[in-house]
């Protein structure tokens, strides 16, 4: 609808649409039918009525992962299938819209990108399209209200209490973080319920940024690798997203390492064939891939047994919530990126893991240096790895 008064509302009141402002009539998780909706709690329009005769600014920030705006050509799906869904979730939008009867826009984040929740690229729209400068906001005031809190699952207790499922994610919890708003459920917000407990995969407030100066940005003058013998192999152990690359980059090659990296050479044959040639030259080098089980390790420990070297192995001890974010963090932000690597799909990481052996020193190893995650960057690097990303 039009908005009669068009002055510049600075307190903003941010919804997630489905399972927060409706949910389907037919119980389904999902649907493509536009009619297959109602409010999530008979008072959802009151609220926001409210809201804005208090001076909020109305706006519905919502992921849709399923919707398909822009179909690859190249695709061999049907092309009609895809346009047919994108109208229907358009028809269920406008009748939203007409019944709420606010003067509102809704936001939805269709791919995988820089837009979708947790990131802040919705709301960066939404301040660009209401002529609201960052300064401007009142981010102390405004509020995000979604159901993806990461909420525990909780158990019924005797005569008192309900049975409550575990939220299937901590994006909308994560997102009102990165914005610097507050948070709460659709159950706090509509129902007045008390906060329920909840859990991230991992919580930034455990990687805090240090300017301390320092090879660990300690203040300390820990190295974190030394080079012990005139010629060797390093034998790096760790998932995608690990910093393996950035760990040889800062730390082996200025101690004169030559790397073999699989990603860029495609073929574990051409790895050991590059291998040999460096170690034929002189040089000692650092088997840069993510080598998870005994078994591939093996292979590199007796091709160093064969050329005579020592193998030492670098193990990175690393959780995967905390690798799926160093990649996604990696692939949308270039200055983050310089090999140009792409995001991986979550079945890199779960394959890892799900082959991962720890590494001892009987696999026939010098030694084996552990290395746990500390983020070792710039503020301004900082500044983007410090927020939630997935």
């Amino acid at each position: 609808m039009e908005e009669p008064d068009r002055r510049k509302r600075r307190k903003i009141a941010a919804f997630d649409m489905d399972s927060t402002l409706i949910t389907t009539v037919s119980g389904k998780k999902f649907t493509d039918d536009p009619g297959d909706w109602k409010w999530w709690d008979s008072n959802v329009p009151s609220r926001l009525r409210k809201l804005y005769e208090e001076d909020y600014r109305i706006v519905i920030l919502s992921n849709q992962g399923g919707l398909t705006l822009h179909p690859d050509p190249k695709s061999k799906a049907p092309k009609a299938g895809s346009k047919a869904k994108v109208d229907k979730f358009k028809q269920k939008c406008s009748s939203v819209l007409s019944q709420l009867d606010l003067p509102t826009t809704i936001y939805a984040a269709t791919g995988y990108d820089e837009f979708r929740k947790p990131r802040t690229g919705m709301w960066s729209e939404v301040c660009r399209d209401y002529g609201l400068r960052d300064d401007e906001v009142d981010l102390a005031n405004s509020i995000f209200v979604g159901d993806a809190g990461g909420r525990t699952a909780q158990l019924k207790t005797s005569g008192t209490g309900t049975a409550a499922a575990k939220d299937f994610s901590c994006s909308d919890r994560n997102f009102a973080h990165n914005v610097g708003i507050a948070y709460v459920t659709p159950e706090e917000f509509f129902l007045g319920e008390p906060a329920r407990e909840f859990a991230r995969d991992f919580d930034l407030a455990s990687f805090p940024f240090s300017d301390a100066e320092g090879p660990d940005g300690d203040g300390s003058n820990k190295v974190l690798f030394d080079k012990r013998n005139k010629q060797d192999i390093v034998l790096f152990c760790g998932p995608p997203g690990a910093g393996k690359s950035t760990f040889y980059w800062r730390n082996l090659k200025p101690l004169g390492y030559e790397r073999v990296n699989q990603d860029l050479l495609k073929t574990r044959a051409k790895c050991f064939k590059t291998a040999g040639e460096l170690l034929g030259q002189g040089s000692s080098i650092v088997i840069d891939n993510t080598n998870a089980d005994a078994n591939g390790r093996k292979e590199w420990v007796e091709f160093a047994q064969k050329n005579g070297v020592p193998i030492r192995c670098v193990w990175f001890k690393i959780s995967k919530a905390l690798c799926e974010h160093n990649d996604i963090v990696r692939a949308l932000n270039k200055p983050m990126n310089p090999e140009a690597r792409t995001a991986l799909p979550r079945l890199a990481f779960n394959g890892y893991f799900s082959r991962f052996k720890e590494p001892e020193v009987k696999e026939g190893f010098q030694d084996i240096v552990e290395v746990d995650f500390k983020f070792r960057g710039t503020k301004e690097e900082y500044a983007i790895w410090g927020r939630y990303w997935r």
